[in-house]
């Protein structure tokens, strides 16, 4: 089960990942539903294991949607639901950036767009960082859409970054500065 709740709104929650949790994000890495639009290789547990250690310059959260009961702490089995997972990467850098994904039976209900604002408040909570990135797929109409609505602005294109479903793919790069999120709260 994931682990305390480091913030949460009345829809969702962003708890730790905890050790219990890695079969449920490579899971979700490995559903072609999720793959495809986050560009991601198909890995094995090993390889997945490999891939997170090597990220210690990483906060993992997983997006939970709490039952009422749910507390501040590690949740009784049955009080929470994953739904998926935000992770804050680079986060000694100036712009830590965020990567995200819901499963599907959660998509379109407006938990993602939750899930991402709260990420921002913790990033400008606690980092000093004077911006936020974050970066879709061109063809990721859901995951620019959300990004925009959150304030986020194109800054860049990498043209054919990617091979993703026998096609190079361009990856589109948003950023949020501080004070246009703290304007619009």
């Amino acid at each position: 089960m994931p682990g305390p709740r480091v913030t949460s709104d009345d829809h969702v929650a962003l708890r730790t990942a905890e050790e219990a949790d890695r079969s449920f994000l490579q899971r979700g890495v490995a559903n072609a539903d999720l793959r495809r639009p986050l560009g991601s290789p198909v890995m094995n547990r090993g390889d997945f294991d490999d891939w997170i250690e090597g990220r210690d310059d990483a906060d993992w959260f997983v997006v939970c949607h709490d039952e009422d009961d749910a507390g501040p702490g590690y949740p009784a089995d049955g009080d929470t639901r994953r739904i998926g997972t935000i992770v804050v990467e680079e986060t000694s850098y100036k712009r830590p950036v965020l990567a995200y994904w819901l499963v599907p039976d959660a998509q379109g209900q407006g938990y993602g767009k939750r899930a991402v604002s709260l990420a921002i408040d913790y990033v400008f909570g606690q980092y000093d960082v004077p911006a936020v990135g974050a970066s879709a797929f061109a063809f990721n109409d859901a995951s620019r859409g959300l990004l925009e609505s959150l304030g986020f602005v194109e800054e860049g294109r990498r043209r054919k970054f990617m091979f993703v479903d026998g096609e190079h793919r361009d990856m589109v790069h948003y950023g949020l500065l501080r004070e246009e999120w703290d304007d619009s709260a």
